[in-house]
């Protein structure tokens, strides 16, 4: 039966339902929402038009007036990628790239609709309009209150600050005034711009993954825990028994699961691609007592590894994306450079450079010949045993050598 449960994970809409969203427009057809009364069919009545040919942008109507546009795309995101939105402030509409449904039970019906547009022509990213492929475009503002705030140094000021979560319609989230516009991700798709109300995390609530296109040859359970566990604390890892290249991973919240859905999704490891998506599962099952799983299931709650459990860890300000360049701290005096990059290329990865600080010696830079080596070195020597008690950190730098 847990299999079967699963299965809601990669096919939520059925198994006929194709997971990489990208390139399938086919897989929209015209959807027409029933009025809920008399009194809407009257109204309605007037507004009806010719339905149009199917196309890649949506128009949503009768939106309620103090709606977000994280909360638009929050509707969008189980059905594919969002690319773009717009915004009609003073008709209450907005023009997306996917369908929703009721915005709260029993009111604010939405009427879907294709749009005769075939694309938008988006010219700025500010709360009006955006394009989540154009991360560079300007906001059309002559003043930035915030000019060169990094965009993950936001991200990781929102996880360190559980004090800025405030209720939304979506579970937890932040405010309307704290904003998150992720760079564009490995898997070259550019992350909304949301505030951060669509995250759907706090402290408290659990964030479970979903992780698919896993090397099942090559993958484990600690391998993911050490690889996730760079975004935040990971509870409990779940490979699934029937489906190997598939895996649960709970993160200690929702907050942390996007962080690492964010910079995770995409990212080549063993030769694949890691597609990362949320799950509906709230949380990881361990097996019952007496039954055996052949060890693909683990339990990391206690684990002494977790980087976010103490409050204030400077690791709250060093949250990067995967790159090819690594961070190694912790380095006991006795290990000199010759010793790490033989180390890193035992492996057999490349070592192009390295570089001790300056000021701490105890610290150092590690370039590989690719990101997908740096991610594999990563999840192999994160605490390998240096010797005299000390045990490697490593960690994505922003820097290179």
């Amino acid at each position: 039966m847990e299999g079967h449960k699963l299965d809601a994970d990669l096919y939520p809409m059925g198994p006929g339902y194709v997971t990489d969203i990208e390139g399938s427009d086919e897989l929209f057809s015209s959807y027409i929402m029933t009025p809920a009364n008399g009194n809407d069919s009257k109204k309605f009545k007037g507004e009806m038009r010719s339905p149009s040919a199917p196309s890649r942008v949506i128009h949503l109507r009768q939106l309620p007036g103090d709606i977000q546009d994280s909360e638009v795309i929050s509707m969008g995101m189980p059905f594919g990628k969002v690319t773009n939105l717009l915004m009609m402030k003073g008709k209450n509409q907005n023009i997306n790239n996917r369908y929703g449904q009721n915005i709260y039970n029993g009111c604010c019906t939405l009427r879907v609709s294709f749009s005769k547009l075939t694309s938008l022509n988006v010219k700025f990213n500010n709360d009006k309009s955006r394009d989540y492929t154009r991360p560079d475009l300007s906001t059309g503002e002559q003043h930035n209150p915030q000019p060169g705030m990094d965009q993950h140094a936001m991200a990781a000021a929102a996880f360190r600050n559980p004090g800025l979560i405030s209720a939304s319609p979506y579970g937890h989230g932040f405010p309307q005034a704290f904003t998150l516009q992720q760079a564009v991700g490995p898997g070259g798709m550019a992350a909304s711009r949301l505030g951060l109300q669509a995250l759907g995390g706090g402290g408290g609530q659990a964030g479970v993954l979903l992780v698919s296109n896993l090397n099942p040859e090559s993958v484990t359970p600690n391998c993911l825990f050490i690889l996730f566990g760079v975004y935040g604390d990971v509870m409990r890892v779940k490979i699934l028994f029937n489906k190997k290249d598939n895996a649960l991973v709970q993160m200690a919240d929702g907050t942390q699961a996007q962080l690492a859905m964010s910079h995770l999704n995409g990212v080549r490891l063993h030769g694949r691609s890691l597609r990362v998506s949320m799950s509906k599962h709230t949380t990881v099952q361990l097996p019952r007592e007496g039954h055996e799983d052949q060890g693909l299931t683990k339990d990391y709650a206690t684990s002494p590894l977790h980087r976010f459990k103490k409050p204030g860890s400077k690791n709250y300000n060093n949250i990067y994306p995967p790159s090819g360049t690594l961070h190694l701290s912790n380095i006991p005096p006795a290990v000199g450079e010759e010793d790490l990059k033989a180390l890193f290329s035992s492996s057999g990865a490349s070592v192009t450079a390295f570089k001790f600080f300056q000021k701490d010696r105890k610290m150092a830079l590690i370039q590989m010949s690719s990101v997908e080596e740096a991610v594999e070195s990563l999840i192999e020597f994160h605490n390998h045993d240096l010797g005299d008690n000390h045990h490697l950190r490593v960690s994505f730098s922003k820097s290179t050598i």
